[in-house]
């Protein structure tokens, strides 16, 4: 009784020091020795994986301290001549400590996306097996920008696939719209065969003649960076605005797929296309938009970590150009708050990151991996053995990606 009295006490102390201390954020160089940063992963141990647009993939350990053989290295294959081309995304295997398997999401010399699979070497796991790529998409892109490059396994334990309109201004083929088209689309496909993938049945247009059977959701302009909350499974997307707005579009995990996100027809909750026929209420709206001004949206993640608990549960994402560092929280009428950490508009902030622990990271356009750190003196959240989180006083569990085995 004691023990629970003093837990009760603690926790009591814990929600009140929470709800008036204020976040201070810091960016703490992390990494210095990389370069246009396009993603950055973990396969759940205390490794980064830095992705370089050139083709390389670094490995750093937790304190910053970068391999100094890269984990991969495909320069030759990759075609970043393009601003917005070259090697862009990266997954590991939900089973990737029994197969051994990741998917890369690169521009090949001929303008076209290549979703590839890879495997790590068999005497080494700091290095991947460069010669044996299996190609299991290749999708021609009419023009250099736009080509999205995002990939992230969902919950259901499928791969996603991020992809732009195509390029240009304006989605000139309207293909966002277009359901035979891959581009402004995210895809999903089931990459657990042995070779070659599937589309799962429960794909919205699974079995379809007049539509991409890959299709998981469409009408996007170019999402750049999309992510899964890893307690809750909703799927949160950034999607780059063309000349007015920057928008956030949030998926909840009970979706079945489908859903229009309105480019071109609308620009957010704007119209852009004034011949488009459907109206506003048939396509999903974004949670949440910004002035274009900022220029580029870089969507981010819900942080699930354990060191600073005024950050749990809120969505975090960035701007290119402004480098202004925002947080969606849900609120109690059904929507999500937004909240502010300042500009940090001298760096451009190309893809976040998480470590196997949820804490997060900013890879830079230029060079280098930033850590975000909470200032603020607030008490950091508690692990029971089983690996949640308790809150005396409330009637909900909140589990942790915290896994040391």
């Amino acid at each position: 009784m004691k023990l629970l009295s003093a837990i009760a006490i603690s926790c009591n102390l814990f929600l009140l020091f929470s709800l008036t201390a204020s976040a201070q954020m810091s960016l703490v160089p992390f990494v210095n020795n990389v370069t246009k940063v396009t993603d950055i992963t973990n396969c759940n141990d205390d490794r980064l994986f830095i992705v370089e647009q050139a083709g390389r993939i670094r490995i750093s350990d937790l304190d910053g301290n970068l391999l100094p053989t890269p984990f991969l290295s495909i320069t030759l294959k990759v075609n970043d001549n393009g601003n917005e081309q070259g090697l862009l995304g990266m997954a590991f295997s939900p089973n990737f400590k029994q197969d051994g398997r990741f998917y890369l999401n690169y521009t090949n010399s001929s303008n076209a996306t290549i979703i590839a699979r890879y495997k790590v070497s068999a005497t080494d796991p700091n290095v991947a097996d460069s010669v044996n790529e299996e190609i299991l998409l290749q999708i021609a892109q009419p023009y250099t920008n736009h080509n999205g490059g995002t990939m992230q396994f969902g919950p259901d334990g499928y791969l996603y696939i991020g992809l732009g309109d195509g390029g240009a201004g304006g989605d000139p083929g309207n293909r966002a719209q277009n359901l035979q088209s891959p581009l402004g689309k995210i895809l999903r496909i089931d990459v657990a065969p042995l070779s070659s993938y599937l589309v799962p049945v429960t794909n919205p247009f699974y079995g379809s003649t007049t539509a991409y059977t890959n299709i998981w959701s469409y009408g996007l302009r170019n999402p750049w960076r999309m992510s899964f909350d890893k307690l809750t499974g909703d799927l949160w997307i950034g999607d780059v605005g063309q000349n007015i707005i920057e928008e956030i579009n949030f998926q909840p995990a009970s979706s079945t797929g489908g859903e229009n996100y309105g480019w071109r027809c609308y620009e957010a909750n704007a119209i852009y296309d004034s011949t488009c026929v459907f109206p506003l209420t048939s396509y999903s709206a974004p949670v949440y938009t910004y002035s274009h001004a900022g220029c580029s949206v870089t969507g981010g993640y819900v942080y699930r970590g354990a060191k600073y608990s005024s950050w749990f549960g809120k969505y975090f994402f960035t701007d290119f150009c402004s480098g202004l560092i925002q947080s969606l929280t849900p609120n109690d009428s059904g929507g999500f708050s937004a909240s502010s950490y300042g500009s940090f508009g001298n760096y451009i902030f190309s893809t976040f990151g998480v470590d196997r622990y949820g804490e997060m990271y900013l890879g830079k356009n230029t060079t280098g991996v930033l850590k975000l750190t909470d200032s603020s003196c607030v008490p950091v959240a508690f692990i029971s053995m089983k690996d949640t989180i308790f809150l005396s006083g409330t009637s909900y569990l909140l589990s942790t990606p915290y896994d040391p085995v």
